[in-house]
């Protein structure tokens, strides 16, 4: 059974792959027998990820480039040419700054589209005939986020944006199936650099732990094992499918103190 969840020999690209989520992906696909290459926009935090994946013995190839502008296409040509093949993509690469509702102009309201949404279909569109070249097709994993599931003061943007995401994770999975298999992972509070900025406050801390039946943040190796699960064989009756790692919340549990108007 264990071997299921081995990915031997396989190729992913993950995005985002500098800290954080994409970058415990990145290790995790390691750990169980991938290769990968890793897209971030600053060059030294996948040269610290990648030293982390030739300690487990598999290789990372190391591809700075910032998806809001530049082409996707590369990390494709780079898992090819490297290693010949690929077979996973992790779209992990998104975000948006909260803003309160009446701040939050039009041109941000499509820019967090564009960068959470765009962004993943444009990789995907690049990605999936080479996928098809496998006898086995390809899983694609998307990043979406609880605050797409939950609606939470100051986030319009972007929690619009990743419920997008969602979205299109069932739409793209009914135009690929059988052979491509598309699922997403949202995520709730996890201990990213970001969150962790935030948490440093135990005010902050507390409240977003209390929120969370499981009463703790989680941990950015939880999402992995979730990202190993569904790139594995394990996950190959999935498709079209959010999988909520998120403590089992119920309601946001983390928004902007917006007064009322």
């Amino acid at each position: 059974m264990l071997e299921k969840f081995q990915l031997t020999d396989r190729v992913a690209i993950v995005t985002g792959a500098g800290r954080g989520i994409g970058a415990a992906i990145a290790v995790g696909f390691a750990e169980a027998g991938a290769d990968v290459v890793i897209s971030a926009r600053t060059a030294s935090d996948l040269d610290e990820v990648a030293a982390k994946v030739a300690a487990l013995g598999r290789r990372a190839v190391a591809v700075p480039l910032d998806l809001a502008s530049d082409d996707p296409a590369a990390l494709v040509t780079a898992a090819v040419e490297n290693f010949g093949r690929l077979d996973v993509v992790v779209n992990n690469v998104g975000g948006a700054m909260p803003k309160p509702f009446l701040q939050t102009s039009v041109k941000e309201l499509v820019g967090a589209f564009s960068f959470n949404v765009g962004t993943t279909h444009a990789l995907t569109l690049a990605a999936v005939p080479e996928m098809l070249k496998n006898d086995d097709g390809g899983s694609v994993i998307n990043v979406s986020s609880s605050i797409g599931r939950f609606a939470g003061r100051g986030y319009a943007a972007y929690g619009t944006a990743k419920a997008a995401v969602a979205h299109y994770t069932r739409l793209a999975a009914e135009d690929l199936a059988p052979r491509i298999r598309v699922n997403a992972i949202a995520p709730g509070s996890i201990l990213t650099p970001a969150l962790d900025y935030v948490a440093q406050n135990d005010d902050m801390r507390t409240a977003i732990e209390a929120k969370t039946p499981m009463r703790r943040i989680g941990e950015p190796e939880e999402i992995a094992a979730t990202a190993v699960y569904l790139a594995s064989a394990a996950g190959g009756y999935m498709t079209g499918k959010i999988l909520e790692v998120d403590g089992g919340i119920g309601a946001p549990n983390f928004a902007l103190p917006i007064p009322d108007l």
